[in-house]
């Protein structure tokens, strides 16, 4: 899981926090602008100034959105404050003003620096995500995929609900394009079967007369295990589930997970279906 500092956040809360207030906000926008950014009205949910509510909520509130939230407040910032940010040595007569800005100058290069790091860290994801739309013609896969890889950070819930869809809409896009038909009532477990069987990648179609047999079978018991089991999180953890008051979510880390291990299942489905296509062969040896 990606993580901030202590000392991360509080470059965020100097560079935001003027004197209590937040920036240019007023208690109306801002609080605006945090239910938009991460549901949750900051000052009418602590009854404080603008910036001692920021402060509590990035104290107490979970890694994903105290980074959403200190994200969309850069954004913010780079948008309205492009004067300090290019700020140049001028005029040093108002010497206190000139070291704040110079101050504020040094505090924004680290702030940016920290959401960089940390957006660089979630690129792999991104881009598998990104392959795959590109893959896929149907509108609503490339919907579940934008929609698992936003909520991965943002509702952790969601994104393994999806993970779970993906690999669904994967297998049955593959069964319906073959010219084969799908049962309603088939679990994950049963589509992924299904799939590797028509894509000849069952474990049933594998040889034992090569050394590499065991280790192919393994490989593909394994990419069956991952629906199994991105199955068995969903049904416990994920959306599509009514859960009870005492319900609480897994984390970040649990739902890239599920979002990882699903792309890597559904990549090499598309994958073998694609040069199964594209080469017109029945051959049972998946390494091919």
């Amino acid at each position: 899981m990606v993580k901030i500092t202590t000392i991360e956040k509080n470059n965020f809360v100097r560079l935001f926090n003027r004197g209590g207030y937040v920036l240019d906000f007023s208690t109306e926008y801002f609080d605006m602008f945090t239910l938009d950014s991460i549901g949750l009205a900051l000052c009418n949910h602590y009854g404080m100034s603008k910036g001692k509510s920021l402060t509590a909520y990035i104290n107490e509130a979970n890694e994903s959105n105290v980074i959403k939230i200190l994200s969309d407040l850069l954004k913010y910032y780079e948008s309205h404050y492009q004067q300090e940010i290019e700020y140049v040595d001028g005029n040093k007569n108002y010497y206190s003003s000139y070291i704040k800005i110079k101050e504020y100058q040094s505090l924004y290069k680290k702030c940016r620096a920290t959401i960089d790091r940390i957006e660089s860290n979630t690129t792999t994801f991104i881009n598998a995500g990104s392959d795959l739309k590109d893959k896929f013609s149907s509108g609503y896969i490339s919907a579940q995929i934008d929609i698992m890889l936003k909520m991965q950070n943002e509702n952790p819930t969601e994104a393994i609900g999806k993970s779970k869809e993906l690999i669904e809409s994967c297998c049955k896009t593959i069964i319906e394009n073959s010219k084969n038909n799908t049962d309603d009532h088939w679990d994950v477990n049963k589509l992924v079967k299904e799939t590797m069987k028509l894509l000849n990648i069952s474990t049933e179609n594998i040889s034992e007369n090569t050394n590499e047999s065991k280790t192919i079978k393994a490989i593909l018991g394994n990419l069956h295990g991952i629906a199994i089991n991105v199955a068995g999180l969903r049904n416990a953890y994920g959306s599509g589930h009514g859960k009870s008051a005492s319900y609480k979510g897994l984390t970040v880390r649990h739902a890239k997970l599920a979002v990882g291990s699903s792309i890597t299942l559904v990549n090499y489905l598309w994958d073998t279906y694609e040069w199964r296509k594209q080469n017109s062969t029945n051959t049972n040896n998946p390494c091919n």
